[in-house]
């Protein structure tokens, strides 16, 4: 009988109910419902066992009295689901996220009688690719000048240095202690012991970040707080916050200082040793071999993102609005990627990061946009991964940071960002395929700089 019931196909129409969603109107027919209901009832009698009775031999109508509410919410999500995974395969619809039935758990299931629901789900956006080929690049040269090897044996000693702890901290001191977010109802989002926070120092003037959200008046309200002492500071949530419900929030966050530390960098001969260096010259070659290194890497970038922001530009399309707006973590996700394979420092990135906490819905709308542009390009191209790739863009990504790949592994694995890195390589080689078909202009760094920075551009 179960057989039989499963053949029953149910009958679905398929309409637009907004830029790119579906609404699927499901009527599982009568015959479909009384079959399932009946197998469901005949396989319980065989194996309920209700007081007085031996197993298998307890009357229907006390079987259904004791059983049936539950029988029937069972086969209501088996039938639902059949029906549900026929229609997207029938329809062939690319499904994105879960369907969404407000109405589904009022309808009852009744033997004899179809059963009609509706479900809308977001599908992947239907667009029009441009020309790939003949897109204009422009091409940044690589230049690695003293000041920059300089720079880069400063920050080196920053990193290594050594924290002298102080009484009463200044700016650009480091204070830590127990930082707390709250929502103007009283909901805690955080409470972390042992958070850093950074006073501002002067060049930043006044803006810094508390528990990932940048504050453009952070050093005002924060102050000098000794340790002992607590500060309070209020902002309005992140717009585009991983946490949907911490966006344009009222936030309070308060900071306990414990301690306060001011960082005493090391010396570029003690570096030097350290690093298994004779001298601070052979330390300093071995800066200008990973800037010039760096520097590739950031070229490629460059050029990348051209492609990206001319096929953004340039293709139209509907995007799923419920999708776009649980988009914010997964950009973010993607942005830590992306930043660590640049080679830029973890404190630099968790900056970066918490500005494109504040970057407009339509940056992020482009993320999610330019995910599906370069998905179908790269299927249309037969782009791959294979898993040497993956290995050696770990290796590389950890290079950068001076860990171990398997400890930044093991990492990813258990943040679940594994998928991020196979994305990140498969995005880069589809921009890759189509730098090969570009029309590259090159031009001096600076002069490439400047005009990124004219045009307001993310260089």
């Amino acid at each position: 009988m179960a057989e039989a019931t499963t053949e029953i196909r149910p009958n679905v129409t398929v309409t637009d109910a907004g830029p790119s969603r579906k609404k699927l109107t499901i009527e599982i027919p009568a015959e479909a419902v009384s079959g399932q209901m009946e197998d469901s009832f005949d396989t319980l009698m065989v194996e309920a066992q209700l007081p007085g009775f031996r197993k298998g031999r307890a009357p229907r109508r006390l079987i259904e009295r004791r059983f049936g509410d539950t029988l029937r919410r069972e086969t209501k999500a088996r039938l639902v689901a059949d029906a549900y995974g026929k229609a997207v395969e029938e329809h062939k619809l690319k499904v994105l996220g879960d369907p969404v039935s407000p109405e589904l758990d009022k309808i009852e299931l009744e033997i004899g009688k179809p059963f009609s629901f509706e479900v809308e789900v977001e599908v992947v956006p239907e667009f029009t690719l441009p020309d790939l080929k003949g897109i204009k690049v422009r091409k940044p040269l690589i230049e690695v000048k003293d000041e920059m090897v300089q720079a880069e044996l400063d920050r080196i000693c920053v990193n290594e240095g050594t924290l002298e702890e102080r009484d009463a901290p200044e700016p650009g001191d480091y204070l830590t202690g127990r930082a707390t977010m709250t929502l103007e109802d009283g909901t805690e989002i955080y409470d972390i012991r042992g958070a850093v926070v950074q006073v501002p120092p002067p060049e930043r003037e006044g803006r810094g970040m508390i528990l990932g959200v940048m504050v453009d008046d952070l050093g005002k309200q924060l102050g000098l707080p000794k340790p002992g002492q607590k500060a309070t500071i209020t902002t309005t949530g992140p717009k585009n916050h991983e946490l949907e419900r911490v966006r344009n929030a009222r936030l309070t966050m308060t900071f306990e200082v414990e301690r306060a530390d001011r960082i005493v960098p090391a010396s570029p001969d003690a570096i030097s040793l350290a690093m298994g260096f004779g001298t601070v010259d052979a330390l300093k070659d071995e800066i200008r071999s990973r800037l010039f290194d760096r520097a590739t890497v950031q070229q490629q970038v460059a050029m990348r993102q051209q492609i990206a922001r001319h096929l953004a530009r340039t293709v139209k399309m509907d995007l799923p609005e419920r999708l776009t707006a649980n988009q914010a973590e997964r950009n973010l996700a993607r942005r830590k990627m992306e930043l660590a394979y640049r080679g830029i420092d973890p404190q630099h990135v968790e900056e970066q990061v918490a500005d494109m906490r504040n970057a407009s819905n339509e940056a992020a709308a482009n993320e999610l946009k330019l995910l599906f542009i370069l998905h179908t390009i790269a299927e249309q191209l037969n782009v791959g991964v294979t898993e040497g790739e993956v290995n050696a863009r770990i290796a590389q990504i950890a290079a950068s940071r001076g860990v171990r790949p398997e400890k930044l592994r093991q990492e990813l694995l258990q943040s679940g960002q594994a998928g991020t890195i196979y994305q990140q390589i498969r995005e880069h080689k589809t921009l890759d395929a189509l730098l090969a078909d570009a029309e590259i202009t090159e031009m001096p760094a600076e002069e490439y700089n400047k005009l990124v920075e004219s045009e307001g551009l993310d260089a």
